[in-house]
């Protein structure tokens, strides 16, 4: 059943994952992580928050009210840094929220919300809480959460900047003026760009565009007509500092990445790294002309 309501997105991405699989190893590290989302999804439900979904060392959440997701939000920064194994292992999180209306559709949300929040995740730091002002505006400084502005960014899909805050969980402002820069460059660095073969056209894709639509649908970006591709098979876009391909079909997608086995992606989202193939509703075929083929540059 598919549902259009106001809700508040959250997302929260495990700082220093990487470090840890390389000095723990595979398995501790991934246990750890799993220990930190678990920590997370336990705050988000005593604040009134569902799970979406889980993406390799991140978490997607929905609240009902705005105020609900950035309290959820200050507790999970509070817990986290309140735990000694995750300290030790230098652990953090950084968390980006939005509230609009959403589409919510079998167990999963999509819409201009979900995009937003994205990025304000995406300009997070480490140990940090960046929410759009949209969110915020109507929020009084109750004991407990203080909001400090951070100027603007760009968000794609979006004509204009959006307005950004950092919810300030701490008793140390002293980074703030550190903090303003780090945004600022953030949006002034040059654009992340991902180019997309299919036959003879060539797409350039950056993190600032639409999200790239492809299927059999003519209303689509790319239009591939074969029975085995669906009207709106996958989306591209650039959501929480990657760029992400999103399998919306009824077959799934295989993607392949530089020279690693070839995945089955279905009906979730995965990161498009270096260079690679996509091949849309059934696997690779070495003969088949409609496969796609990208490369992610800065």
């Amino acid at each position: 059943m598919n549902e259009r309501k106001a809700a508040t997105i959250l997302f929260a991405d495990v700082s220093g994952s990487t470090k840890l699989f390389e000095t723990r190893g595979d398995v501790t590290a991934r246990a750890l992580i799993a220990g930190v989302l678990q920590a997370l999804l336990e705050v988000a439900h005593r604040h009134g928050g569902s799970l979406v979904k889980t993406i390799g060392d991140e978490i997607m959440c929905t609240f009902p009210a705005a105020i609900q997701g950035l309290f959820a939000a200050s507790d999970m920064q509070r817990r986290i840094k309140g735990d000694a194994q995750f300290v030790r292992d230098s652990l953090g999180i950084r968390i980006g929220l939005h509230h609009g209306e959403a589409l919510f559709e079998e167990g999963d949300v999509f819409g201009d919300a979900v995009n937003v929040a994205a990025r304000m995740a995406s300009l997070a730091g480490r140990d940090q809480i960046v929410a759009s002002e949209a969110m915020t505006a109507g929020i009084t400084q109750v004991a407990g959460l203080r909001l400090r502005s951070l100027g603007s960014a760009r968000v794609s899909g979006k004509a204009q900047p959006v307005g950004i805050a950092e919810v300030v969980w701490h008793d140390d402002l002293g980074d703030v003026t550190t903090v303003q820069r780090v945004v600022q460059s953030a949006t002034e660095a040059p654009r992340a760009r991902l180019l997309l073969r299919h036959r003879s056209q060539v797409f350039e894709i950056d993190e600032l565009s639409e999200a790239f639509t492809i299927g059999r649908d003519p209303t689509n970006r790319l239009v591939i007509e074969a029975d085995w591709v669906s009207r709106l098979h996958a989306v591209i876009e650039w959501k929480r500092g990657h760029f992400v391909l999103t399998d919306r079909s009824t077959n799934g997608s295989w993607l392949r990445i530089g020279e690693d086995d070839e995945q089955h992606v279905h009906r979730e989202d995965a990161h498009l790294r270096r260079s690679g193939i996509v091949s849309l509703g059934q696997a690779h075929d070495p003969d088949w002309v409609d496969t796609l083929y990208f490369q992610c540059g800065g």
